[in-house]
């Protein structure tokens, strides 16, 4: 019996995740493992990018978590440079071009992992391609974003987009001494919270010194006589820029799988089932930005960009692939995110959220303390609770503060996840001493409260 091959397409988190928990489980001489990748590196952290631009990380190797060296040097046979262009499904193969020569070849496969990531969203507008306008997806982008900021003529950017990548590529502009403009379609920043929180943002980075645009919408990207970005666009007013960003979020890279007639959902992203094969394929697995996961609260599917998730799925693919076993059940939605001196987190549902799948809710909004009030250092947070209606269990939790506000979410995240209300919380036991939380730490404060609303509605 000849030895079976494991292709994976992509080298970052899910895939290399796959690839060396398959390889743990299984020698070179038991599984042939090989992977394509498009890009120059592997393994690293998309997600420090944002710090390694605005220069709180000194370089950009130290994002890479493994180097292709380490990769191969464990027996998996890596490939630089080459971008799959098809999955033959019926034939068991993929084509691969090598990006610099050309050339393209057929590989086949026993087993395939699917780990394509996410693409950013370009706008559909005149300029969205020119010199110094950038998107931040992966290491080149941020080496290409690093080298304009080197040669720009002036210290003026704009950022399109207010999430996650918007409001840290602005703190990494305003680091690099630059005047930050942000341009947002939304009504507030970070629309991964309800506009009331996002609020408390806006009023955060603009004291901070960026110009909050809200309620914009880009419809061009104005050019000089040598082809370089000069302003955004935006209703009548142009905003003058010598480099733009857009953080305008992703969607999941999926033009491969669709072209292979693998089921997408609703949000464009590949479907799988619990071991994170893709639904009606024994043989094919897929992980990362490029599928859709299940919301533990709400029931349904979500598209959710993480590196947290795909390294989890890496691993759950790279156990079955190798002959264990092992499940993804879902997620919660945590994220957390800061502004210069400003956390902000959330998990869960947000109110939009929660009318979308019919669920009666209500909602509760407290301000606390980091730690006691008397302890030196203590800074006000505010944590927005939502809970479900005659239940009172726990929907979702939003916090904006300062330092100590961001990883309180993860009480929240721990309590979703095994489905507690509020009530319940209520007597969860924290950790206690002045320097790190007041008697009742902020998230016990919102519950009680919202515990008491249930009660009394």
């Amino acid at each position: 019996m000849s030895m079976e091959r494991l292709v994976v397409i992509g080298g970052d988190a899910a895939g290399m995740s796959a690839a060396s928990q398959a390889r743990r489980l299984k020698g070179p001489g038991e599984l042939e493992i090989v992977a394509f990748e498009r890009g120059h590196f592997t393994s690293y952290s998309a997600c420090g990018i944002p710090y390694w631009v605005g220069g709180d990380v000194a370089g950009r190797d130290e994002l890479i978590a493994r180097t292709p060296e380490e990769h191969r040097a464990r027996g998996i046979d890596l490939r630089l440079r080459t971008e799959v262009t098809e999955i033959d499904v019926a034939g068991r193969r993929v084509r691969a071009r090598d990006v610099d020569s050309g050339a393209e070849s057929w590989t086949s496969y026993d087993k395939l992992v699917i780990a394509t990531g996410a693409r950013p969203i370009r706008p559909r507008i005149a300029g969205a391609d020119a010199e110094g306008v950038h998107g931040v997806q992966i290491l080149d982008d941020g080496q290409a974003l690093l080298d304009t900021l080197a040669r720009a003529r002036g210290k003026r950017a704009v950022v399109v987009g207010a999430g996650y990548i918007g409001v840290e590529m602005a703190e990494a502009l305003i680091n690099r001494g630059y005047e930050v403009t942000v341009v947002n379609r939304g009504s507030e920043p970070m629309s991964t919270l309800d506009p009331d929180m996002g609020r408390l943002v806006h009023r955060a980075m603009e004291g901070l010194g960026i110009t909050m645009v809200n309620d914009a919408e880009v419809t061009g990207l104005l050019t000089d006589e040598d082809g370089r970005v000069r302003a955004v666009v935006a209703g009548d007013v142009e905003y003058p820029a010598d480099v733009v960003v857009l953080g305008i979020g992703v969607r999941p890279e999926t033009a491969l799988a669709a072209a292979a007639g693998l089921p997408l959902g609703a949000h464009g992203g590949l479907l799988t089932d619990l071991a994170m094969r893709v639904r009606g394929h024994e043989d094919i697995w897929a992980g990362g930005d490029c599928v859709e996961v299940l919301d533990l609260v709400s029931g349904q599917e979500r598209h959710i960009a993480l590196g947290t998730h795909a390294n989890k799925h890496g691993q759950v693919i790279g156990t079955n692939v190798g002959g264990g076993y092992a499940t993804f059940p879902g997620v919660v939605g945590t994220a957390v995110s800061k502004v210069c001196d400003l956390e902000i987190a959330r998990t869960g549902l947000r109110e939009k959220d929660a009318r979308r799948v019919g669920l009666r809710f209500e909602t509760v909004t407290v301000e606390s303390t980091s730690r006691a009030g008397y302890y030196p250092g203590a800074s006000l947070m505010t944590v927005k609770m939502i809970a479900e209606r005659r239940t009172g269990r726990l929907l979702g939790v939003q916090i904006v503060g300062r330092e100590g506000a961001g990883k309180r979410v993860d009480i929240a995240a721990v309590a979703l996840t095994a489905g507690m209300t509020v009530e319940q919380m209520t007597a969860l036991d924290l950790g206690y001493a002045p320097p790190f939380s007041p008697v009742w730490d902020p998230v016990l404060v919102a519950a009680r409260k919202a515990a008491t609303k249930i009660r009394n509605g």
